[in-house]
Order: C-alpha cells, then structure tokens, then sequence
C-alpha cells in the first residue's frame, strides 16, 4: 500500500476543521481523511505552523516550497513523489492512491437517488 502524506498550509490547527469560520473544502477533506485511514490507508498530514521541519527536512517538499511558495499548499506526495499540488485531493483520488476499491471510494448516497436527479 502507497504512503500518502500531506503538506498543509498553515491551520489553525492540525485538521483545519476549528475556529468560527471553517472552510468546508476542509471539512469535507477531513471527513475523507478520516474514510481513507478507516479503510486501511497509510496516510500523514503535516501542518506547516505546527511542524515546520517536517517541511524543511523533505528535499521534495523542501524544493517545492522555494520553487512555488507557500501559497502553492497543500502538496501531496505519494511514495514520495508529486501527487497533486494546490488543491486537496477528493475521495476518488485518495482511494486510487491507498488502493482502495472504487466501490469503497464512493461516498455514500440516499436510496432514492440514481442517476444523478434526487426525490
């Protein structure tokens, strides 16, 4: 199984899911961090506010940085390498990342919606 580990930007805290104003980019992600490790992925986030050297200590990580800035967070790396930049990953990516089956990878919907309508 893939190594999945996250470089966030600077939270307020290790999740980002805190304070009066959460984004729900944040939230979302959180909730599909959560799904990944629940189903066996081997997944890490790194704060950069909270844990600078972890940043600076990667030479992928710390390249990144010096190239695009800080701005350019999160990064996503995959066995080490440049998975995704910018954006956090959705559940479909997370999934094909840890090698979790599409079926697992699908967030869960109401019975009575198919086909993209809902009653």
């Amino acid at each position: 199984m893939a190594t999945i580990q996250i470089f966030d930007p600077a939270l307020c805290c290790s999740s980002g899911v805190c304070g009066v104003e959460v984004d729900q980019a944040l939230v979302r992600f959180a909730a599909d961090v959560d799904w990944a490790k629940t189903n066996g992925a081997q997944l890490e986030r790194f704060n950069l506010s909270q844990q600078p050297m972890a940043f600076a200590e990667n030479p992928t990580v710390k390249a990144f940085l010096e190239r695009s800035g800080a701005e350019a967070l999160p990064l996503i790396l995959v066995d080490g390498e440049v998975a995704l930049a910018g954006r956090y990953p959705n559940r479909t990516e997370l999934g094909r990342w840890a090698g979790i089956g599409a079926a697992d990878a699908a967030p869960a919907q109401s019975a009575c919606c198919s086909g993209g309508r809902c009653c």
